[in-house]
Formats: structure tokens, sequence, C-alpha cells
């Protein structure tokens, strides 16, 4: 027992580590000192030592007991015992190591015998996304629409079969059908499994001989498909719409899977949006805002006459209930938003002029106006 390392200095953690901490650290070592993936000479025996460290720590009672009485209060537990704490599909979980199409470990599942690897039987298609852009008036209203999706279906020349028509496929005799060979490999551990994809009918199972023409022995070609889709009255931008079954075909008689419409509402000239609520600004002149008046403003249905009031400030908001936009999930409309902004002219009348400054002199406003010179009074004489 003297000879053997620490098992915290091990993992490399302090003995105030979470088991968080711990697993993680376990983790990190053992992708990198595995025997099957890695090309240090003594990754057998790292391994070991890490993999012992790890069930030890990671095991309240087990972890009690070294901290009490070190490396001898293990004498209590068998290797057995050890290790059957070890939850490897929940450790290496997510950790690949190549691809599907080649060689090496599709997962890390297989470097411990859990039976990962390809699987032979069917697969559900891929979803598919298509991006539809609608205007705020469609959003509004709501509409139907033929799009045209590319995605993968089932050859039309072999129907699946992956064979030119008339041709036929025979069983691979390497993998016996199973589009998977299986490998042992002895390591001080004891023995550990790896399943791996069948190199030579590349995890099929099969052996097309004259593959199709169409799709190239695959089975599956892309093609696009005309689908009629419904969007409800009142859908947001960024919604998704999902239609069952309208993504890719699946592999080996799987199911297909879906597609998800994204909407995307363009930007309104008039209008801004919030949820069901419209906001709209309207200029008005400092006269209408100071005696009131009724003006007309532009709704999603048509125009609509607002009264606005004497004495209106700029600024000031309106609201037209009912003229926003449809509830997604309930009857009844938003409110629409009017927004008044009082113009100031750029330019007045002489005549104008007069009258503004009639009315500042009566409301006790001192107005200071810079006198003219001859060539401005022409231009004014000219213009007006």
């Amino acid at each position: 027992m003297a000879d053997k390392r620490d098992y915290y200095e091990v993992l490399g953690v302090d003995r105030e580590a979470t088991k968080k901490d711990i697993k993680k650290a376990y983790r990190k070592l053992a992708m990198e000192y595995h025997p099957d993936v890695s090309d240090d000479p003594g990754a057998a025996e790292k391994f070991k030592e890490i993999s012992e460290a790890y069930a030890v720590l990671s095991d309240e009672e087990k972890r009690g007991t070294y901290d009490q009485f070190g490396h001898a209060g293990m004498g209590g537990f068998s290797q057995e015992d050890i290790f059957n704490n070890i939850n490897f599909e929940d450790i290496f979980r997510g950790f690949g190591f190549g691809g599907s199409g080649g060689g090496g470990f599709e997962t890390i599942f297989d470097l411990f015998g859990f039976g990962g690897g390809r699987r032979n039987g069917p697969q559900r298609g891929a979803d598919v996304v298509y991006d539809l852009r609608i205007t705020l008036e469609e959003a509004a209203t709501g509409i139907e629409r033929d799009i045209e999706v590319p995605h993968k279906q089932i050859c039309p020349r072999c129907q699946g079969s992956r064979a030119e028509p008339g041709t036929d496929s025979h069983t691979c005799e390497a993998c016996g059908g199973s589009g998977q060979v299986r490998h042992v490999q002895n390591t001080p551990l004891g023995q550990f499994a790896s399943v791996r994809p069948c190199s030579t009918c590349r995890g099929e199972g099969t052996i097309i001989d004259s593959p199709c023409h169409e799709c190239h022995g695959k089975g599956i070609v892309k093609q696009k498909t005309t689908i009629n889709i419904k969007i409800p009255p009142g859908v947001e931008n960024g919604s998704r719409l999902r239609v069952s079954g309208q993504g890719d075909v699946g592999k080996r008689g799987g199911p297909p899977g879906d597609l998800y419409v994204m909407i995307a509402v363009k930007h309104h000239h008039l209008f801004e949006r919030e949820g069901a609520n419209l906001y709209y600004e309207k200029p008005i002149s400092f006269v209408q805002a100071t005696l009131g008046d009724k003006v007309e403003i532009p709704t999603l249905d048509g125009a609509v006459d607002l009264k606005i009031p004497a004495g209106t400030q700029t600024g000031t908001s309106f609201r037209v209930k009912g003229e926003g936009m449809p509830h997604l999930r309930w009857n009844g409309k938003g409110n629409l938003y009017v927004k008044v902004k009082i113009v100031t002219p750029k330019r007045i009348s002489p005549k104008q002029r007069e009258l503004l400054e009639k009315f500042a002199n009566i409301s006790g406003d001192e107005i200071y106006t810079e006198e003219k010179g001859f060539f401005d009074k022409v231009k004014d004489a000219i213009t007006h």
C-alpha cells in the first residue's frame, strides 16, 4: 500500500473537492490516458490508477473510509466492489471518437463494451427548416401558401433499395449483415469490447453490386416538394410552425422528420409592433394641437378618424382600441397607439409671421426678430 499515490493527487484535486469536481477531473484524465486512444506507453497503468482513484472518491462511503485510514482502509473493499461504483455510460456520455462513416470508435461507450456504435435498424429522418418572409398585413390576416421545400426523399428509381433496378444485393459476409464488427482488446482492467462500423459494407449490412444511377447507391435523393401551409392570424416574427412528417425521409424504414417553417415578418413603413399592439407616429401642426382637430390615421383595415383635443402636447399618445394585431392564442385584437408629434414649419409667409408675433405679444412672450436687410426683403417679395 505504501507505494500507491494519494488518490487526490492522482486526480489532481484537493481534499475538499466536490463530487462534480472529481467527476470532471476523472473525465479529462480518462479521455487522455485510455489505452486505446493514448500514445503514452504507460497509458494502461495510468488509466487503471485514475479509474481506481475515481471509483473510491466518487463514493461517499469509500471516500470517508479512505480519508480516515488511507489506502490501508481499502482492504475491506474488493477490486470488484471498487469498480462497481463507476457508471462509465454516465461519465463518458457525449464524447465521440471518429464519425459515423469510418474507422475508430463512434462513441466512448464502445471502449467499455456498452454496445454503442452504429445501429443498423430504422432511423428517424432529420428535421428540415424553411425560412418564410411575410408582410405585416399577411401576419394580421393569416395566409395559406404553397412553398417548395428541398428535402431528402426515397429515390424514385430504386425505391430505396440502393441498387439499380433489375440487379440484386447480398448480405455482407464480413459483418453477417449487422453493419458492425466487434473487437475485443485485453487491458490491465480486463477485456474491453469495441464496436465499429463494418469497413466492407460501410455499416449498411449489404453489398450492392450495381448501385442505382439516380441516387448513387444511397437510396435517397434530395428533391423539392410543394407543400401547402397555413399561417394563422397574429403570427409574430420568429414564430415557428411545425408540419409533421414533412422533413427528410427516415433510413431503413424509419419515420420521416418534421418541417419547421420559421416566420420572419418584414418591417412595416408605418407601424411598429409589440406583441398584438401597433404603434404609429402622427405629425400635427401647432394650430391643430392648440385648437384641437379631427385627423385621419391609417390602420391595417383602412383609415379612421382620431380626435385631437385642444391643448394637446407633443408626445401625447392616444389609444385606438381593437386596431392592432389579432391575438395568436385567443380571440380579439390588440390596440393601435398613436403618438402625436408637433411639427414646426421651417418657412412661413409674412402674414403668418405677423399673426404669430401678435399672438406672442398677447401671450406676453418677448420674441427677438433680426431686422431683415434689403436683399432679404426683396427675396420675400419675390417668393410670396
